[in-house]
């Protein structure tokens, strides 16, 4: 009897053990209820940026792309900043190389800017944009030699009527030294030549506005920037348009470049892996004048030699 107690005991105990025991793992089976709610984190409905500001400073000519594409980044990405300033192309490289900016856009390769520490920059090309000769509506001339337009942009030919045109003084309207399309023009439709002194502004869209509402006026606009209110030359007879630019055709054209000190990291990485989505560029870019870098059907580096693709 005594043995069987015992035995009674330890059943008892060991019953207890294996309920408690059980108890356990009753406590931890809930776990997979908790799985809709980890599927809803992966759903979308969450930023996928930061939320660190990026700061995409330069180019007036490529500053319509940037902005647009900030805008549909951050509707799609709540919480993203990214701000878009112009200055030009100059200050865009000098502002990243210094870190005062996240991005620098410009319009030339770093390579080309004189004081730039192009080695520490990681360049992204993102569109291409031709350029061309602007005039006022008043103008009665569509076409000009590369050595007619030289001897405009340098002084020697100063009336309209001395290329065809009507009686009417030329107005030169240039933008500033640090100007991505001023360096691009200078090289490919100038040869180089130095520009003679005329009205010179720091926006495009300002250098727009000053060619539409002074008769006789010429200067040089990305064509993301034509509208109605200017026109462009032809070139020697050839036209700034997408079949011209991407053989090379028209001569006037260049990358644009979005620049970062070192590798691009964080939201600013997202935002330029954005840009270069099928989005973009079949879209955004094409309809705002630039060309989708695979369109072209050339390759230029920074010296200016053009190879086939």
């Amino acid at each position: 009897m005594k043995k069987l107690s015992k035995m009674f005991i330890a059943l008892t105990c060991v019953g207890a053990l294996l309920a408690g025991c059980g108890s356990g793992n009753t406590a931890q089976t809930p776990a997979p209820a908790q799985q809709p709610a980890k599927e809803q984190s992966n759903s979308g409905s969450t930023p996928k940026t930061s939320g660190e500001p990026v700061t995409a400073v330069g180019s007036t000519a490529l500053q319509p792309l940037v902005e647009q594409a900030a805008k549909d980044f951050m509707a799609k990405n709540a919480g993203a900043q990214i701000q878009v300033q112009g200055g030009g192309s100059g200050t865009g490289l000098s502002q990243v190389a210094s870190g005062a900016a996240t991005i620098g856009n410009s319009d030339i390769f770093a390579e080309e800017k004189k004081g730039i520490p192009a080695n520490e920059l990681v360049d992204h090309k993102v569109a291409v944009v031709g350029m061309a000769a602007a005039v006022s509506p008043q103008v009665k001339v569509d076409n000009l030699t590369k050595q007619q337009l030289i001897d405009i942009f340098t002084g020697k030919i100063t009336n309209w009527k001395d290329v065809g045109g009507e009686d009417m003084k030329i107005t030169l309207v240039n933008r500033p030294k640090s100007s991505g399309t001023r360096a691009t023009f200078s090289k490919f439709a100038l040869d180089g030549k130095e520009e003679a002194e005329g009205i010179t502004e720091d926006s495009s869209g300002t250098v727009r506005k000053i060619i539409a509402e002074t008769p006789g006026a010429i200067g040089y606009l990305a064509l993301s920037y034509f509208n109605d209110s200017v026109k462009a030359l032809k070139l020697d007879g050839v036209e700034a348009n997408a079949e011209n630019i991407t053989s090379n055709k028209y001569p006037v054209w260049a990358y644009e470049h979005m620049y970062t000190k070192g590798e691009a990291a964080g939201d600013a990485k997202a935002f330029l892996d954005f840009i270069l989505t099928d989005e973009v560029q079949k879209k955004t870019v094409t309809e705002l004048g630039f060309l989708p870098i695979t369109d072209m059907k050339v390759e230029r580096d920074a010296e200016g030699k053009v190879t086939q693709k």
